[in-house]
């Protein structure tokens, strides 16, 4: 039987490229993203494609009543979950310095990027310690989608790197909790992504990158975080629960 993966905000940027990568690798998909069905259509037949069996759901991460309708939808349609993807994050709607920032900004980015993968952990945690107890065989695992922003200071967008840092302890918190159940929870970490996010930003780190910004001197691409995801799901680092993989080219290595 297959295996099921939920990535939050799989439709589109890193979390496709990470959905991408699990159907090559035979999971079946459950995509969460707030955009109507209809819009989403091409996304899941090109996953369909690669052999999934796809299931969309319609939710905003923020709203505790849309996470409970996940869960209960993956209960009622496919009746396990192997993978947990909090993927799902949005950046300030406006790139203010940090003395201009408002509480408004604050709150919206902090409850879809840390609260609610923080309560929707919760909940497939809960699900997947049920699944082991009746299923000795059963091999669940989270992966929490973090940022070099986690660690390195951008004065202009002070939420979402206070919500990416939140995200590492968070990582590490479940990890303990979840490390006697025998379900390992990881974050990845990408630096400078080609996606949505940082389309709006792409002449500045075009000239970045060619100045030696990474050890690595591209854009990383979505793949790049996919195939670290199916690395982890697979059960190729057994033995790290709690602990980071960079996905940045090198960026964050100090250097001299």
């Amino acid at each position: 039987m297959k295996k099921v993966a939920l990535i939050t905000g799989g439709s589109r940027g890193i979390g496709l490229g990470i959905a991408a990568a699990l159907a090559e690798a035979g999971y079946h998909l459950v995509i969460n993203g707030r955009r109507d069905k209809e819009k989403v259509m091409d996304v899941i037949e090109s996953l369909e494609e690669k052999g999934a069996e796809v299931l969309y759901c319609q939710a905003d991460i923020a709203s505790q009543d849309d996470r409970s309708g996940i869960i209960d939808d993956i209960k009622s349609h496919f009746g396990r979950l192997d993978v947990l993807v909090n993927n799902a994050g949005v950046a300030p709607l406006e790139r203010n310095d940090l003395l201009d920032a408002t509480m408004e900004s604050y709150d919206r980015v902090m409850k879809i990027n840390l609260q609610g993968p923080y309560f929707l952990t919760q909940a497939a945690a809960k699900w997947m310690i049920d699944q082991k107890e009746t299923n000795e065989s059963f091999n669940g695992c989270i992966i929490n989608v973090g940022s070099v922003s986690a660690t390195m200071v951008s004065v202009n967008r002070g939420e979402y790197c206070l919500s990416k840092a939140g995200m590492a302890m968070m990582t590490q918190l479940f990890a303990v909790r979840l490390g006697s159940h025998d379900i390992p929870v990881y974050e990845i970490r990408p630096g400078v992504i080609a996606t949505d996010m940082t389309s709006g930003v792409k002449e500045k780190y075009d000239r970045l990158i060619e100045e030696g910004l990474m050890v690595q001197r591209r854009w990383g691409q979505p793949e790049d975080n996919g195939k670290v995801v199916v690395a982890l799901a697979e059960g190729y680092f057994p033995y790290s629960t709690g602990q980071v993989i960079r996905v940045d080219g090198g960026m964050t290595i100090p250097r001299l």
